[in-house]
């Protein structure tokens, strides 16, 4: 028997590289999202479903529970600055799944975390650490991790949690630092950014399928907060410098913009537990992911 998932934010950035690689391995694929999917990541076989998760009622009516085995979690409202729609959409939403897939057939629940439940710890994050987030997003992220590790507790609810560090790749909004430099380098464009001595963690969006796809079949897994990144920083004026060297272009213009106020000098995490319990590893080098990353950009944008 086919395996049948539902992904919400199955038309987002790293639902559309997971549902094409499932669609690949055979799965049933169902997506949750408020909108239909953009065309450039639309894939044909996958079915939409259109519905808001923050909304019970609604959500409810839209999925058959017991259709699914498998329940990956990546929905939420990308607007940061507006807290109720995040709170609505990360928290809310995430306890609505749970509470339709309690008493179900599914064998596994995903959900997608972020770096930023850490709040101001220091890097290398492990994942065993007690943290308060900085922002809505990052708070109602935290809030949904602890109730479903609650939830695993006292049902055994089939849960693990993916913290997610800075993913990139092919098909990423272009409003991300990434696409931002790698798009003005193309066109050889000046541009303004911080002063970039930040240090970040990025992970190509394959080896975040990848590391999701291993997840799904694994019960050591179970009840676990789980890193996702490489575990290696690179600064950010290094990755511009890079971008540069791999378009032949570009003019940033340095320590123009602000920082945020809580904006932290060096974010990467500990993944020994991800080796352990899931055998992975991330195999993309910063520079092969850049390279296919730009190609796409270079393709789609930048016609020359």
């Amino acid at each position: 028997m086919k395996k049948r998932i539902l992904v919400t934010g199955g038309t987002g950035f790293i639902g559309y590289h997971l549902c094409k690689e499932l669609k690949k391995r055979n799965y049933i694929v169902h997506s949750i999202s408020t909108k239909r999917p953009p065309k450039i990541r639309f894939i044909k076989g996958v079915k939409y479903i259109l519905t808001d998760i923050s909304n019970l009622k609604k959500t409810k009516k839209n999925i058959k529970k017991n259709f699914y085995s498998h329940v990956v979690n990546l929905a939420g409202y990308v607007d940061h600055g507006n807290k109720k729609k995040t709170n609505s959409s990360h928290y809310i939403g995430c306890k609505n799944l749970f509470q339709i897939f309690l008493n179900s057939n599914i064998k596994k629940f995903i959900q997608m975390g972020s770096s930023g439940e850490y709040g101001q710890l220091k890097s290398p994050h492990q994942e065993n650490f007690n943290s308060k987030p900085l922002t809505i997003y990052n708070l109602a992220k935290k809030k949904s991790s602890d109730f479903l590790l609650k939830a695993y507790k006292k049902y055994k609810f089939p849960v693990t949690i993916l913290r997610l560090y800075l993913a990139y790749g092919p098909k990423q909004d272009e409003n991300r630092f990434i696409p931002i430099v790698s798009i003005n380098c193309l066109k050889n464009k000046s541009f303004e950014l911080s002063h970039c001595n930040q240090y970040r963690d990025f992970i190509y969006v394959e080896d975040v399928t990848d590391i999701i796809i291993k997840t799904l079949n694994n019960n050591k897994a179970n009840g676990e907060i789980i890193n996702v990144g490489t575990g290696k920083t690179f600064k950010l004026k290094s990755i511009v410098n890079k971008i540069r060297k791999l378009t032949m272009g570009g003019k940033p213009i340095f320590g123009v913009k602000n920082l945020r106020r809580d904006e932290i000098s060096k974010i990467y995490p500990n993944i020994t537990k991800a080796k352990k319990i899931l055998n992975w590893k991330p195999k993309t080098p910063l520079n092969r992911g850049l390279i296919k990353t730009i190609k796409y950009y270079k393709k789609n944008y930048c016609l020359f």
